[in-house]
């Protein structure tokens, strides 16, 4: 099974769009998905490692879509007893209006506007975060975000993602036919399949991005993650 990309076909979350009732259910959708298949343990699983107690930690979030993962990391950090400034970056803004609705109560967060291969800070942050977002990029430009991503860190990386196969493909394919079945969130979802990478792939594009010392697994629901500690 290849992957299938075309530049020229975007995901209909990435196209340049106002705050609507349909783009709101498709990101309370992506919400439930990262609850329930996978996205919220495996980032918990290394958060819990990474969060210190009693340290001040910097974090970044990058294309954080409706800043599920972002409060999801605050939340493990007050567990945790760390105290934590994280920055979302996403570069669509009705998609960080609906994110900023949605974390009022989260003043630690600061949500910006850009592109994250754009995205420049004066200092680097002790953790870099980046969930479900490489299938959206060429092959080209998935190794520019995985060096954009380690040049951001001082410590530690974590980029997670989709792990292309039949599972996967059958599974979407199913949630989308019987339980997801708005328009959007149908579309998105298949198209993201078929764009994944596969796990050995996913090690390529670290390779190529100068990622000597790394780390790689398989995780459930057909995902995957790579990290440097």
């Amino acid at each position: 099974m290849n992957r299938q990309f075309d530049p020229a076909t975007l995901e209909l979350m990435d196209r340049p769009q106002p705050v609507s009732r349909e783009l709101e259910r498709d990101l309370e959708n992506l919400r439930q998905l990262n609850r329930w298949f996978g996205s919220y343990a495996l980032i918990g699983r290394f958060m819990r490692r990474w969060l210190e107690r009693g340290r001040q930690l910097r974090i970044v979030d990058l294309a954080t879509g409706s800043g599920d993962i972002a409060r999801l990391i605050v939340d493990l950090a007050q567990r945790a007893g760390a105290s934590v400034r994280l920055t979302a970056v996403d570069k669509q803004p009705a998609t960080l209006a609906i994110a900023r609705r949605l974390s009022a109560d989260y003043p630690q967060i600061e949500f910006v506007e850009a592109d994250l291969l754009g995205f420049e800070t004066a200092e680097p942050f002790d953790i870099v975060v980046c969930s479900l977002v490489l299938h959206h990029f060429s092959n080209e430009d998935a190794v520019r975000v995985l060096r954009r991503c380690r040049e951001l860190s001082r410590r530690f990386v974590l980029v997670a993602d989709l792990r292309r196969g039949w599972f996967l493909t059958a599974g979407v394919y199913l949630l989308t036919a019987l339980v997801f079945r708005e328009s959007m969130t149908r579309y998105d979802g298949r198209l993201s399949a078929a764009r994944a990478f596969s796990f050995a792939e996913m090690a390529e594009l670290a390779r190529r991005a100068g990622w000597d010392k790394f780390e790689h697994a398989r995780f459930r629901f057909g995902r995957q993650a790579i990290w440097i500690e």
